[in-house]
C-alpha cells in the first residue's frame, strides 16, 4: 500500500514520532512518504493518511487542522489515523487529546486518534512559548515513547496488510 506520513512539528520532535512511524511502515513493505502538511498538494496517490500534530495550548497546530480542511472530500476516501504529540502527563493528559480530535476524527472518518508524550528543550523555544510552558509546568526532557510509536504503527502496517 501506498502511505502517506504528514506530521506538523514546531520543534522537531513530532517529526521525529513521524519518522518512526514512517520507518515501521516500510520496514513491514509499505511505500511511503512523509511530508509537512502544507508541502502535499494532492492525497490522490495515497491509498492511506497518518496525520499528526504537536500540540500547543491544547490544540493541533494550525497546518495539520488546514491540511483536514483542505482534503476534506478526499480524506474519507482513504484510510485514515490521527495521532498528537505533546507535553502533558498526568493528570493532564487530556491535553493532549485537544477537543478538536473528534472533530477531525469525523471529518477524516479515521480509524483512530493516539496521543504521544513530547519532547521539551526550553532552549529551543521562544520566549512566548517559555512562558505558556512555564504556566503549564511542562516538565522538561523527552516523553516520547517510541516503542508505542513503532507499536502503533506496526498495528496499522498490520490493518493495511488485511
Amino acid at each position: 500500500m501506498r502511505v502517506l506520513v504528514t506530521v506538523a512539528s514546531r520543534h522537531g520532535g513530532t517529526q521525529e514520532i513521524g519518522s518512526r512511524i514512517e520507518a515501521e511502515l516500510r520496514s513491514r513493505g509499505h511505500e511511503v512518504d512523509l511530508a509537512a502538511p502544507a508541502d502535499v498538494v494532492s492525497i490522490d496517490p495515497y491509498d492511506a493518511v497518518i496525520l499528526g500534530s504537536a500540540v500547543y495550548t491544547a490544540h493541533w497546530l494550525p497546518d495539520a487542522r488546514e491540511f483536514a480542511v483542505r482534503f476534506a472530500a478526499e480524506l474519507p476516501t482513504k484510510r485514515v489515523w490521527l495521532f498528537s504529540s505533546g507535553l502533558a502527563t498526568a493528570p493532564a493528559a487530556a491535553a493532549n487529546s485537544p477537543a478538536e480530535t473528534q472533530d477531525l476524527m469525523e471529518a477524516t472518518h479515521a480509524s483512530s486518534h493516539r496521543a504521544f508524550g513530547g519532547r521539551l528543550d526550553r532552549g529551543e523555544l521562544t520566549l512566548a512559548e517559555r512562558a505558556i510552558i512555564a504556566a503549564a509546568r511542562g516538565k522538561e526532557g523527552d516523553h516520547r515513547d517510541m516503542a508505542a510509536v513503532v507499536g502503533w504503527a506496526g498495528q496499522i502496517a498490520d490493518e493495511l496488510a488485511s
